[in-house]
């Protein structure tokens, strides 16, 4: 089984890929990671600031390893904001059954009551360099962009609306629900 956790950023995909590890013992992957790699390695010119180029860049490898992992009957997570929307065109209906997508997104009304935990929680997995960027206004718009495409792409998402207690059941076909 293919988990793929993609959203905003600040809204927990690497942490959910966590609990996902501990709980099944999927291994996950983390687009960051390869994305910065990459840049490191000057295996591209693009920065991490990219986002839309990144896209375009990291999304054909991802989807071989996809593809690659079912091939072998093998169970990975793979989280990240550089999933197109469009993701599932990629994939020929005997590796789509084999592939369960999330997306994560915060209401309007959880980010506004809760921007402070937002930040908090920000390096509860990864430890942010530089986290000035993200600002209440950033956090807003991107989680609006994420939510008008699911919508528009017709994309599973999961909204966080009133807590923050997100759960996969991938024994129960992968239904995604808020605790």
């Amino acid at each position: 089984m293919i988990v793929l956790i993609t959203g905003a950023s600040h809204t927990g995909k690497t942490l959910l890929a966590q609990k996902l590890l501990e709980k099944y013992k999927y291994p996950y992957l983390s687009i960051d990671l390869l994305k910065m790699g990459l840049i490191r390695s000057n295996h591209t010119d693009l920065t991490p600031e990219d986002d839309d180029a990144l896209i375009d860049y990291l999304w054909p490898i991802i989807r071989e390893i996809i593809k690659t992992a079912i091939e072998n009957k093998q169970n990975l997570v793979v989280e990240g904001s550089y999933i197109p929307h469009s993701w599932n065109k990629d994939f020929p209906e005997e590796y789509l059954k084999n592939i369960q997508y999330y997306c994560l997104v915060m209401s309007r009304d959880y980010i506004e009551k809760h921007f402070s935990e937002i930040k908090q929680y920000a390096n509860a997995i990864e430890q942010r360099i530089d986290d000035s960027w993200c600002t209440m206004t950033s956090v807003l718009e991107d989680n609006a962009r994420y939510l008008e495409m699911c919508k528009k792409f017709g994309c599973n998402y999961i909204l966080i609306d009133k807590s923050y207690q997100i759960e996969i059941d991938l024994e129960k076909g992968g239904k995604g629900f808020l605790k």
